[in-house]
């Protein structure tokens, strides 16, 4: 039942724009709890990967005097990665296109966080 709450979330954040690839909210130690992924694309990796950055970003975070991590941001030549807190025990990860407008995509997934949060 949970599960598909926060399915039909990730549903709405990919559709806010033709931007946003693929979505999907995981615990904190990798598992996935929900994704909108496209066909071929192991929501294991997606998981286990998410997991591994959000944690060398908090140790990152902590070690240079930033406060507490917000987000995670990893940009490649085929577009970025997006992960950020969704509550305490779980992250969003966001997969989006590389000529994005990340100002609106920021604000989107920044919602979509605070209702995953909610739920969870």
């Amino acid at each position: 039942m949970k599960a598909d709450l926060l399915t039909s979330v990730l549903t709405e954040l990919n559709g806010t724009s033709a931007d946003i690839e693929a979505s999907g909210v995981i615990s904190t130690d990798g598992l996935m709890m929900a994704s909108v992924l496209p066909a071929g694309m192991d929501e294991d990796r997606v998981g286990a990967m998410s997991a591994a950055m959000l944690s060398l970003g908090d140790r990152t975070a902590q070690e240079l005097n930033r406060g507490t991590l917000e987000q995670v941001l990893i940009k490649g030549s085929y577009g970025y990665v997006l992960m950020t807190y969704a509550g305490r025990e779980a992250v969003l990860t966001v997969l989006v296109k590389p000529n994005a407008k990340l100002g609106l995509i920021f604000l989107d997934v920044k919602r979509a966080a605070a209702s995953v949060a909610e739920m969870l």
